[in-house]
């Protein structure tokens, strides 16, 4: 079984029983009572993955904008000598909750920490939580997972899979359990050119896979990684796929629902525009250009970015509990939270903008004026590296080295890298993907819903949400004040000359170079030297 190929999931053998895999979600009662904050009156929500960046926006937002929910119960795991109520107070500090914190500061004590873990059996929650979840639970939302896309398969599965279906053991036993939401990703199925909302058959069985990497030491199983993962680009999208098919298996009469959003960004609207507390993603990148030490990506400028922020993913997943707890289903909704269709930005875009902002929103203290360059040539690229990234890199660490500090730049310069690889599969490449039961979700919707869990992506102003998003990235990843901004454009106004300066002298030295090796090239250079002399003693005269 171990050297077996597995067969990819666009083969003709993945088409059999497509149909019994498909999620058309017929409505058995199409009666919508009450709004999405009257549906959380008085309910108790649990949420797995709630220190992580989407959960945090998911618990703000339920507080902000359902004041009736009873209970939040938060799966924490105890980290670096913390307990989960450290964590959570630590969580609860960060500047998401300030207007909480000012208009309603009691309403923070509905949040309670459960002690637990996603990769041990039963969660590692201790017998009188569990009693308490399952005797109190109505909402649960599932966020919990490894997004690192080079992670070891045997942590992924852990996480991913084995820690979904630990999580889904303990929800058959809450009675009173009325929506469970899993976060998928979008790119589960990015061995297709079109996703439809609908599981797709897995080219491996989830319980093979679980028994594969159980049974064999870790180093065997990294070894086979990349033929166990086939031609998907990593083990997150590859246990993110095979989760979804575990759960259509295994969901039985629990009320499930399926969001997968693309590649999340900061928040577009309130209660802090452009809010982002992680490096990744495009984050750590773009934080790493306005710094001036990142200047060339591979990357295909024309195909589309499907980027979503991070409210409008948190705004569907709330909305969809509403939803499958209101109007009973016979399948798994499934919701492709994407902009590729309906609010479309290419990749050359991306960038543009994101340098525009850079520049007028500056970063204090930056290495160099931000620039560079996404290209497809992958030659092109590699050798950008070496000039752009690596050889500066050395210098400075150099440098460093001389005046008796800590090199640290080629390490900065291997983790870019190791970013910017990860992410090139997805820079190159473009899918579509359906989104018409997000569609027809909002459709549902009262207008002051709407408005208040607004979801539409059609209404995203990337102009305006990029500008933000830079702004964020300086104000909540740098911890800069925007008061700083005219200095730092001072220092950037020169840099640029200093900048355009040594373009200038890097073309004449490089032609000066070529002039001595080549006659002929060396007669030009001649010639327009003497053309320019004679022109430069007739201006004079004119």
């Amino acid at each position: 079984m171990v050297t077996q190929e597995f067969p990819s999931s666009s083969s003709n053998a993945s088409n059999v029983s497509m149909a019994a895999f498909s999620s058309s979600v017929p409505v058995v009662n199409s009666t919508v009572p009450g709004s999405v904050a009257d549906f959380y009156n008085g309910k108790s929500v649990f949420i797995t993955g709630g220190t992580g960046f989407m959960g945090k926006v998911l618990l703000e937002k339920l507080l902000r904008s359902c004041p009736g929910v009873s209970n939040i119960y938060l799966l924490i795991r105890p980290k670096r000598g913390q307990v989960a109520q450290e964590r959570l107070q630590q969580l609860l500090s960060s500047p998401l909750f300030d207007l909480i914190r000012k208009e309603r500061p009691n309403d923070l004590f509905k949040v309670q920490p459960i002690e637990g873990d996603i990769t041990q059996p039963e969660l590692a929650i201790s017998q009188s939580d569990r009693e308490l979840l399952i005797r109190s639970v109505n909402v649960v939302f599932h966020s919990a997972a490894t997004v690192k896309f080079d992670e070891k398969l045997k942590l992924s599965v852990t996480i991913n899979m084995l820690g979904t279906q630990r999580l889904v053991e303990l929800c058959r036993r809450m009675p009173n359990l009325e929506a469970l939401i899993h976060v998928s990703t979008a790119y589960c199925n990015c061995d297709r050119s079109e996703v439809k909302e609908m599981i797709y058959p897995p080219p491996i069985g989830p319980d093979q896979i679980v028994s594969l990497v159980e049974a064999l030491d870790e180093d065997l199983v990294d070894s086979l990684t990349p033929k166990i993962v086939g031609n998907r680009p990593n083990t997150y999208t590859f246990t993110k796929a095979l989760a979804e098919c575990w759960l259509k298996e295994n969901k039985g009469d629990l009320p499930l629902v399926i969001v997968r959003p693309s590649i999340v960004l900061s928040s577009m609207e309130g209660p802090l525009k452009g809010w982002v507390d992680n490096w990744n993603g495009p984050t750590g990148i773009i934080a790493a250009v306005g710094k001036g030490i990142f200047r060339t990506m591979l990357c295909e400028k024309e195909k589309k970015a499907d980027l979503v922020p991070v409210d409008i993913v948190i705004n569907l997943m709330i909305v969809s509990a509403w939803r499958i707890a209101s109007v009973k289903t016979k399948d798994i909704p499934i919701y492709n939270c994407v902009t590729g269709q309906r609010k479309p930005i290419t990749w050359e875009t991306f960038v543009q903008l994101c340098f525009s902002n850079l520049r007028t929103h500056p970063l204090s203290q930056v290495n160099w004026y931000p620039d560079g360059t996404v290209t497809s040539s992958r030659a092109y690229n590699t050798i950008n590296q070496y000039l752009l990234h690596f050889a500066p890199a050395y210098v400075m660490d150099f440098v460093t080295w001389l005046t008796g500090g800590r090199p640290i730049m080629i390490k900065i310069q291997n983790k870019l890298q190791k970013a910017a690889t990860c992410l090139e599969y997805f820079t190159t490449r473009e899918w579509e993907f359906d989104d018409s039961n997000v569609k027809d979700l909002s459709q549902t919707l009262s207008e002051a819903d709407r408005i208040e869990f607004q979801f539409d992506v059609a209404k995203i102003d990337w102009n305006q949400f990029l500008e933000n998003y830079v702004l964020g990235i300086r104000r909540f990843i740098f911890k800069e004040d925007t008061s700083s901004i005219p200095k730092a454009r001072k220092q950037i106004s020169r840099l640029y000359i200093v900048y355009r300066l040594v373009q200038i002298i890097s073309v004449l030295m490089t032609w000066h170079f070529l002039t001595l090796r080549y006659a002929p090239l060396r007669r030009m250079w001649s010639n327009s030297l003497r053309l320019l002399m004679h022109l430069a003693r007739m201006l004079p005269f004119m």
